[in-house]
């Protein structure tokens, strides 16, 4: 699933409770969600995130690289820039999970590694969001240094008509709304609010969303991985 997974993680770092003892806002969190352009707004919004939890780019542990844009691109290599943790287009899943770290009372240092708190419970609420037992998902490691999952095509699925689902039930005021319900229904608002920081100019999540108005959310994964 790759960066389609992201959502899932995103909501491990929501009941971390980062997202309130940080002061994440909406924009914060749709950047958790994403796979961007290394544009200005995402660099700088990094940048803020760091900011409210209080570390610095070299508590990241994903590196930078070619942006994902290729009008970025001709940009950096007219400038002659070189692109740091900051420009990752993970880059605000890890400082949502620096927060994370901190939330659940552990050390920032090794957020990353399979082994942390943090990481513990992302793959505890992947695997519930799978609606599979942990042992059924299988666990790498991303370009960004993440661990990553993987699961049947179908559990994707079922992931993003979580997400639907969540949406619908906030909007229309379900008092029987769960406290997971609530998080999915809140990364559903941040992703298709804020669609140019899930992605960016010229990009296809940001154009389908722009597109449907808040009636659909997309993310794209890898290796042919979407999830709608």
């Amino acid at each position: 699933a790759r960066s389609a997974a992201k959502p899932a993680q995103a909501v491990a770092v929501l009941e971390s409770g980062a997202f309130d003892r940080f002061a994440f806002d909406e924009g914060d969190l749709a950047l958790m969600c994403a796979s961007h352009n290394s544009e200005d707004r995402h660099i700088e919004r990094t940048k803020s995130m760091l900011t409210k939890v209080d570390a610095q780019e070299s508590d990241m542990r994903c590196g930078g690289h070619a942006p994902l844009s290729d009008a970025v691109y001709r940009s950096w290599v007219k400038r002659d820039y070189e692109p740091t943790a900051v420009c990752s287009n993970c880059s605000g899943k890890h400082v949502g999970m620096l927060g994370g770290a901190q939330a659940l009372g552990a050390a920032m240092a090794g957020y990353h590694l399979p082994d942390h708190p943090m990481q513990g419970l992302v793959k505890r609420v992947t695997a519930e969001l799978c609606g599979l037992p942990d042992d059924l998902v299988q666990w790498g490691i991303d370009g960004c240094n993440l661990p990553t999952p993987a699961f049947p095509l179908d559990r994707l699925a079922f992931l993003y008509a979580q997400l639907a689902h969540a949406a619908d039930a906030s909007e229309a005021q379900d008092t029987e709304l769960t406290q997971r319900s609530a998080a999915l229904a809140r990364i559903y608002r941040a992703m298709t609010k804020y669609p140019e920081m899930v992605a960016g100019d010229g990009r296809y999540c940001t154009v389908l969303m722009h597109a449907f108005e808040g009636e659909l959310v997309g993310k794209l994964g890898a290796d042919a991985c979407y999830g709608v």
